[in-house]
């Protein structure tokens, strides 16, 4: 939160996304921090999201945002071939910036997007919100703890009903895919274990399948990792699933625990623990990961606080993504010229 003593954030929002909300606006607002702007390329879409949330004012194009002095932090929802551009875009004005992951459409766009972040000396954050909430900590701790002995396997699938066939997703132009929209999440989830695993993990293989009527667009990616220490892991997705899915589970050599939906976990806190003493249910709290991802922005802008993502890692989080689709006979994805898009 902003705190008593600590200045709101003024924020700006690129385009109107239906994630916006429950992604930027409402933990902003519960944290008493400054909806100031938006922009996107359908003035009256913007100006209907500015009424709903709460935005001080609709501005008419993505640039004009971005030369607003009075915006210091920048909120990127765009679809996914526009989070580079116009990240690297906020960054050369001098913002912060708060991305929708991943950060670019593939590793080269990513490095130009962290070296731009060096240059800007302002706070890039790329939006694996999941990592902020206490379902994902406590995860950590018990394996840190010792009492799953040693890590063994680590699964992961993150997967949703299909979007329309007209959804940015299933562009390819725009850097779409399961891997991109889904996969991202079960591929940091695994990465973050690296502490815990001896080293991060490399990709030993991975298959996919391509997306009916949009070629080079998969609509389903399997991983399979390996770690220096000997655990394995896997990393699924699936963008037209029968359901909504986005569980994960650390398995070890006493024990395991498991986590059914890690990536929204106000929808359900629970992590479950099995060992030889047997099973209990641990509840995290059902406050939203964006609302804590947003406050350790903020902590970070306002105070210096470190925060445990960064350029740096959403370069290597990118590099796993394009190594997974070139081994599952897929292309990364190409990048997106943002002056055909600008709002």
């Amino acid at each position: 939160m902003s705190g008593p003593d600590r200045e709101p954030l003024r924020i700006g929002i690129l385009g109107a996304a239906r994630i916006t909300g429950r992604a930027l606006a409402d933990p902003a607002r519960a944290g008493g921090h400054r909806l100031v702007a938006v922009a996107a390329r359908d003035r009256s879409r913007a100006a209907s999201f500015a009424a709903e949330h709460g935005v001080e004012r609709v501005l008419g194009s993505y640039a004009g945002l971005l030369a607003d002095p009075e915006v210091e932090v920048v909120y990127n929802p765009l679809p996914n071939g526009l989070h580079g551009p116009w990240n690297l875009a906020a960054l050369a004005a001098g913002k912060h910036v708060l991305t929708e992951k991943p950060s670019a459409s593939d590793a080269a766009e990513a490095a130009e997007v962290r070296q731009a972040a060096a240059k800007a000396g302002t706070v890039f954050l790329e939006g694996f919100h999941y990592l902020f909430h206490p379902v994902t900590r406590r995860l950590h701790e018990i394996l840190a703890s010792g009492e799953l002995g040693e890590l063994r396997r680590f699964e992961a699938l993150v997967a949703t009903p299909a979007p329309p066939d007209g959804d940015p997703r299933w562009s390819l132009p725009l850097a779409g895919g399961a891997l991109m929209d889904l996969g991202c999440y079960a591929l940091h989830a695994a990465r973050m274990l690296a502490p815990l695993a001896g080293g991060a993990p490399r990709l030993v293989s991975a298959r996919g399948g391509e997306r009916g009527g949009a070629p080079g667009v998969d609509e389903w990616l399997d991983a399979e990792l390996a770690f220096p220490g000997g655990a394995t892991a896997s990393a699924r997705c699936h963008m037209a699933y029968g359901e909504l899915e986005m569980s994960c589970r650390i398995v070890g050599s006493l024990g395991e625990a498991a986590a059914p939906n890690f990536v929204l976990p106000h929808r359900d806190d629970r992590v479950v623990v099995r060992t030889a003493d047997g099973e209990r249910t641990e509840r995290l709290g059902t406050r939203s990961s964006y609302a804590y991802q947003l406050d350790a922005f903020a902590a970070r802008v306002r105070d210096g606080v470190p925060l445990p993502l960064d350029a740096d890692d959403a370069v290597a989080t990118m590099t796993l993504i394009d190594d997974c689709y070139r081994a599952a006979g897929f292309a990364p994805r190409p990048r997106t010229d943002a002056g055909r898009t600008a709002g």
